[in-house]
C-alpha cells in the first residue's frame, strides 16, 4: 500500500473540510479503496498508486473550485468527483456571467449599476481608468474587484493599493502606534474590500509575501511598478506633484484605477487638486479612460442617495 501526502496551502482546512470533516467524508465515500487521514491542513492518503493518481486528480479539482468561488458544498464536491471536467467547465463558464470575483463564503462580486459596469468594459480596453464620483457610488470596491479578478486569473503578478495620507481634519501624528498603526485605520476601506473577495488566510499570506501592498501614495516614489494592479484612492487629495510621480509610476504590463471624488477635497484652500488637472489634461490620451459615477450608482443604504442630492443642491447654489 502506498503512502501519499498532500498539504494545503492557504486554505482554510476548517473551510474547506467542512463541519465535521464533511468534505473527507464525501471523499470517502467516493473513494472507498482509500485511507484518509487529515491533521490540521495535512492529507494522508493510502491506497494503490492508480486510485492515488485518480484521488489527487480530483483533490486538486476541488481545491480549485474552493480558490475560484470560496466555498465548496455537498453538491459541488459530488459533481467534480463524479464529473470528466469539461461539465464543469460549462458550469463555470454560467456562472461566470457579470460576476467579477466570487467572495468569501460564495458571495457573488459583480457591478451593480450601469456605470460600475462602464467601469468593468473601459477597464477591459484600457490600462488607465479614473473612475470619479461621490461617497457611496462603489467606485472604489469595483476597483479593487477588478484588481482581486486579474491577480487569480494571472493577469498581474500583485495588487497595489494606495492612498494620499491626508489628514481629513485629524492629525496623524497624534495618534499612538508605530506609522503602519498609524496608517492602517486610515486604509481600512481597502482592507474591508479585499476582506470580502478574499478568504483570511490567503489575505494574510499576500499581505505577508508582498503580493497584495497597501501603503500612504509617499511610498510609490522612486518605484517602478511592473506586473501590477495599482489603485489610488481618494486621489482628489492629491497635489500636482504627487499625481504626476504616481502616474508616472507606471511600468511593463501595468493597469492603473485612479478613483476619487473631486467634492470632498481635504487639501488646504488654495492647493490645486492633482485629480482635477488631470482629468483635464489626460482626457484625450488613447489607453486612458474616465467614467463618472452619481447619485444613480448609489450602492449604500437608501438615505445616502438622498443625502447626496441635498448637498448637491447647496453645494451649486
Amino acid at each position: 500500500m502506498n503512502e501519499r501526502n498532500i498539504e494545503l496551502t492557504e486554505i482554510s482546512p476548517k473551510e474547506f473540510f467542512g463541519a465535521q470533516n464533511s468534505t473527507i467524508e464525501q471523499l470517502k465515500k467516493y473513494f472507498p479503496k482509500i485511507k484518509i487521514v487529515a491533521r490540521g491542513s495535512k492529507l494522508k492518503i493510502y491506497g494503490d498508486p492508480d486510485v492515488l493518481d485518480e484521488f489527487e486528480i480530483r483533490f486538486e479539482r476541488l481545491i480549485k473550485y474552493f480558490n475560484r468561488y470560496n466555498k465548496l458544498d455537498e453538491n459541488s464536491i459530488e459533481r467534480i468527483l463524479t464529473s470528466t471536467g469539461n461539465e464543469e467547465k460549462t458550469t463555470a463558464a454560467i456562472k461566470a456571467k457579470d460576476v467579477l470575483v466570487h467572495g468569501v463564503g460564495g458571495k457573488l462580486i459583480k457591478p451593480q449599476t450601469e456605470n460600475q459596469r462602464k467601469m468593468v468594459t473601459l477597464m477591459a480596453k484600457n490600462d488607465m481608468l479614473f473612475a470619479v464620483g461621490p461617497a457611496g457610488t462603489g467606485k472604489t470596491y469595483t476597483a479593487v474587484a477588478l484588481a482581486v479578478k486579474a491577480l487569480k486569473e494571472k493577469e498581474v503578478r500583485r495588487i497595489i493599493l494606495t492612498r494620499p495620507a491626508v489628514e481629513s481634519g485629524e492629525n496623524l501624528g497624534f495618534l499612538p502606534g508605530d506609522l503602519k498603526e498609524k496608517l492602517d485605520p486610515y486604509m481600512q476601506p481597502l482592507y474591508d474590500a479585499l476582506r470580502d473577495m478574499i478568504p483570511y488566510e490567503k489575505l494574510d499570506s499576500y499581505l505577508e509575501k508582498g503580493i497584495i501592498q497597501i501603503a500612504p501614495l509617499a511610498f510609490m516614489r522612486g518605484r517602478t511598478l511592473d506586473n501590477a494592479f495599482v489603485i489610488l484612492d481618494e486621489a482628489q487629495n492629491t497635489t500636482h506633484n504627487q499625481m504626476k510621480m504616481f502616474l508616472t509610476r507606471m511600468g511593463k504590463s501595468a493597469k492603473f484605477i485612479i478613483t476619487g471624488d473631486p467634492g470632498q477635497i481635504d487639501l488646504p484652500r488654495k492647493q490645486v487638486s492633482g485629480l482635477k488637472e488631470s482629468l483635464l489634461a489626460l482626457k484625450d490620451i488613447n489607453g486612458i479612460a474616465q467614467v463618472y459615477l452619481d447619485d444613480k450608482d448609489v450602492v449604500r443604504h437608501r438615505l445616502v442617495k438622498r443625502i447626496i442630492s441635498a448637498y448637491k443642491s447647496i453645494e451649486t447654489e
